[in-house]
């Protein structure tokens, strides 16, 4: 199972990042200015795209 970890940057904005059950970095969010606006990405995520489909938009 992954998990999301919150941290926050040097220059005081707070972010997230899913990593896989292995502890390989899957995504890294943008910066937050509050703790709470990263949670609550954190919650859009798990709430918007649980079983999101892939839209390739690439030419072969």
């Amino acid at each position: 199972m992954g998990t999301f970890v919150l941290g926050k940057q040097t220059d005081g904005q707070f972010y997230w990042k899913l990593n896989s059950a292995n502890g390989e970095t899957l995504c890294v969010s943008e910066g937050y200015t509050t703790k709470q606006n990263a949670i609550n990405g954190i919650e859009s995520c798990r709430r918007n795209a649980p079983n999101a489909d892939i839209d390739d938009q690439t030419t072969d």
